[in-house]
């Protein structure tokens, strides 16, 4: 069963893992103007991280990515030879416009050297943007099942915060601005994660991978009904063996466009049979807007923080991304046998 050791963040309201979860507990947000101008003439929000702001692009990314890895290394837990383990790296999907990322091998090769790391065999890139680090999950727990590895560094680095990026969003009326209050704040962070079979209080549960087919962006207009995140759900929660009641809590990506509420709220009302408890329902993007592939890892993190310093709003939690082409999933966590 795949636990987590240690995490590692770098965000626009922390540039470790403390300090960043201490911040989103407080509800302390990373939103400030950006370079970048709004179709009305007004600077846009975003949330950049504050670090590196000379340096651009691709080896900006490589160097965050690099410091969240490094400091879940740097955890005591993490007695391990850090030098030769499997990084699955989340990155933004291939597709997207502006991808601040060309060449994905370069990418990975970039950031081991950086983090003073060999490469391993059996590192890899996962690019489906926000549930990414879901898809990462599967694969850590096959490397750790089969033991062809010890350990895995699940890491996620992205930005939505590039010159072509911004242009495409605003011109699909996706991103908030005072005209348009239902899009989403763009932002960038890096999160990583040290997993093992053994040696943590938070494990992995139960995990489930499904695919939306009436997304956001679907040509058919197809009537949303949650089909895929429904999908998800039900494989991790009977992977878990509990059904949706059990729940303690969930996180989501939840980046601020209706949609994705809507999609979060359909998959829970078809699932929930008979009174429960009150669940409450997280989402990093209320401080760091929308990090893509590094929300998994960010709200996986959040989670094993959360455990551990005693404000966890419950047992189990269910961790849930999608992105705009239909990919979802959900993994649910928790500190003891379900």
């Amino acid at each position: 069963m795949t636990s987590i050791v240690s995490i590692g963040m770098v965000t626009a309201v922390g540039l470790d893992a403390p300090s960043a979860c201490a911040s989103m507990r407080g509800a302390v947000d990373g939103f400030q103007e950006t370079r970048y101008v709004a179709p009305n003439g007004e600077w846009l929000v975003g949330a950049p991280i504050p670090l590196l702001t000379d340096v651009v692009g691709q080896e900006r990314l490589a160097r965050f990515a690099a410091g969240a890895i490094v400091e879940c290394l740097a955890d005591p837990a993490a007695i391990i030879d850090g030098r030769n383990i499997p990084i699955l790296l989340c990155l933004p999907e291939a597709q997207r416009v502006g991808r601040p990322i060309g060449s994905d091998a370069r990418f990975i090769h970039r950031v081991s050297e950086i983090a003073e790391l060999e490469h391993h065999p059996r590192s890899a890139v996962i690019a489906h943007g926000r549930p990414s680090g879901l898809v990462a999950l599967a694969a850590a727990d096959r490397l750790l099942a089969s033991h062809a590895a010890d350990h895995v560094i699940i890491a996620g680095v992205d930005s939505y915060l590039t010159a072509q990026t911004v242009d495409q969003h605003l011109r699909q009326e996706r991103l908030l601005t005072r005209d348009n209050p239902r899009g989403f704040i763009p932002g960038e962070a890096s999160a990583s994660l040290l997993c093992s079979r053994s040696g943590s209080d938070v494990r992995l549960a139960g995990l489930g991978l499904a695919r939306e087919a009436a997304f956001i962006y679907n040509p058919q207009d197809l009537p949303l009904r949650a089909d895929g995140m429904t999908e998800a759900y039900t494989q991790a929660l009977g992977a878990a063996g509990i059904d949706m009641a059990r729940l303690g809590y969930r996180i989501s990506d939840l980046i601020g466009e209706p949609f994705w509420f809507k999609q979060t709220a359909l998959a829970s009302i078809r699932l929930v049979r008979g009174r429960h408890e009150f669940q409450d329902l997280w989402s990093p993007a209320e401080c760091l807007g929308n990090i893509g592939a590094a929300v998994v890892p960010a709200m996986i993190g959040i989670a094993w923080t959360a455990q551990r310093k005693g404000y966890a709003a419950g047992d189990p939690v269910l961790i849930e991304a999608s992105n705009d082409d239909g990919a979802c999933g959900a993994a649910i966590f928790s500190r003891k046998s379900v």
